[in-house]
């Protein structure tokens, strides 16, 4: 065989490796998006206005919860509404990125057990087109990098919900 034919041969080898390494991206891409999807169907805050009341709808996910992205301190986070918090919850790591003050320690009961976090002040807080200036919360010990809505902020919200959908008005 022909050097020629040699790196012909060589020369398709390697076209058809990175071919089925572009194919391989490519599907490892596309999945990973489905499944942020199905994680946080609310990727984008759909906002909408009846009667002159501004408000949003959010998507349950496939576990029943309710995730949707916005910010805090103008950097983006996920927050996941949670009716059982008493104040907003920030995982330590996120708040070390947001540089938010640690106060005075406070216990926590938490579904994981009991555990100590910290208070702390978010300078803002926006979802959709909602904003908050100077919102009491804790930062606490937690694996997640998303934001447990409280009380604290729900309680300024009118929320319904049904057939799978929150609708949140101001």
């Amino acid at each position: 065989m022909s050097n020629e034919v040699k790196m012909q041969r060589r020369l398709g080898t390697i076209m058809w490796l990175l071919a089925w390494g572009l194919a391989l991206a490519l599907l490892t891409w596309y999945f990973q998006q489905r499944a942020d999807s199905r994680h946080n169907p609310n990727q984008q805050v759909q906002v909408v206005n009846e009667q002159g009341r501004q408000g949003i709808v959010l998507k349950q996910n496939r576990h029943g919860h309710y995730l949707a992205n916005g910010k805090m301190n103008n950097k983006a986070v996920v927050f996941l509404l949670d009716t059982g918090a008493s104040l907003v919850a920030v995982p330590e790591g996120l708040a070390d990125e947001l540089a938010l003050a640690l106060g005075q320690p406070i216990k926590l009961n938490t579904a994981a057990g009991r555990v100590t976090g910290y208070r702390t002040r978010i300078n803002s807080l926006s979802l959709g087109p909602f904003t908050l200036k100077d919102v009491s919360a804790v930062i606490m010990p937690a694996d997640s990098n998303e934001v447990l809505l409280g009380m604290n902020v729900l309680r300024q919200f009118e929320l319904t919900q049904r057939e799978g959908q929150m609708i949140i008005r101001r």
